[in-house]
């Protein structure tokens, strides 16, 4: 509130809100449209930014704010924020979309969608990350879908879960997607070929070594464009926020790329390189929009 006499604030009550001022604001003409919150909230506002000049701004107000994270924006300090903002530099970075709806960071089709489908409002407002435990360890129990996917140069993968990275980070600060590039015109895939402990252990071995692609039970590939088919209704998940069920779910990139507003430079995250150094070390050698409440 000490820099609100800088800008306009309007603060919002749902997603459906938030990308409805988003969408105004850009046909109005506005050049820079912040949104203050996590990764869902900044997934509404470039729902109504998609196809438009005007620039997302990024101030990071949720839980893990990875696409912040991604773009080395502080976000622990609400001053460094607002100076990247005033420097106003801006970067285009690839937009794609999944059924039409555009994601920032990534998406998910299958067991983390699942996941999240299974996790409640009350229940991550009581438990925190643990209402995410719970609910995989019953997702973990349940019969896997069949997918396959097939990519527009011809190649088809089968599996059991599916995940779509145009930046690198998932879930926080650690490299799930090693090679993703957010300029380059693609998304990096991830299918997961098993189900049960083995996905959840290859995960977690990605998580922290940024290394996923390297276990037998997955295969990792950089792909333009693809679809996966389901041999069932799935959830599917963009930027952490459920997109719905679907037996087929296509992704491409959008017609246009999205203008943001970022640092000149990225620092990687000094953490999650010092955790990786240590787990390689001790490895065997055989291995401006308020947030929508809720």
């Amino acid at each position: 509130m000490d820099h609100a006499n800088r800008f306009a604030l309007y603060a919002t009550n749902h997603a459906d809100e938030a990308r409805e001022l988003a969408e105004r604001f850009a046909k109005e003409g506005e050049p820079v449209v912040v949104a203050a919150g996590g990764d869902g909230t900044l997934n509404a506002v470039v729902s109504g930014l998609a196809g438009t000049p005007t620039a997302l701004g990024v101030i990071p107000a949720g839980t893990m704010n990875v696409f912040a994270r991604e773009l080395g924006i502080p976000f622990d300090d609400l001053e460094k924020s607002f100076g990247i903002l005033e420097r106003g530099h801006v970067r285009e970075i690839d937009l794609f979309e999944a059924n039409k709806a555009p994601f920032l960071q990534m998406a998910g089709v299958g067991f983390d969608a699942m996941v999240i489908e299974e996790t409640t409002w009350e229940s991550k407002k009581v438990l925190g990350p643990l209402a995410y435990l719970l609910a995989a360890v019953k997702v973990l129990g349940e019969k896997p879908p069949k997918m396959e996917v097939v990519c527009e140069d011809g190649r088809r993968e089968e599996g059991v879960a599916v995940l779509a990275g145009n930046g690198s980070l998932y879930g926080g600060q650690f490299k799930l997607f090693r090679a993703a590039d957010n300029q380059d015109s693609k998304l990096d895939v991830l299918v997961f070929k098993e189900a049960g402990y083995k996905l959840v252990l290859d995960s977690l071995k990605g998580l922290a070594l940024g290394g996923v692609d390297l276990a037998a039970s997955t295969s990792y590939f950089q792909s333009s464009a693809f679809t996966v088919k389901a041999d069932r209704e799935i959830p599917v998940e963009v930027d952490g926020e459920l997109l719905g069920r679907f037996t087929e779910v296509q992704f491409a990139e959008a017609s246009q790329r999205l203008r943001v507003i970022a640092p000149e430079s990225v620092n990687g995250s000094r953490f999650a390189d010092s955790v990786k150094a240590l787990l390689q070390r001790t490895r065997r050698p055989t291995e401006l929009l308020a947030a929508p409440k809720g």
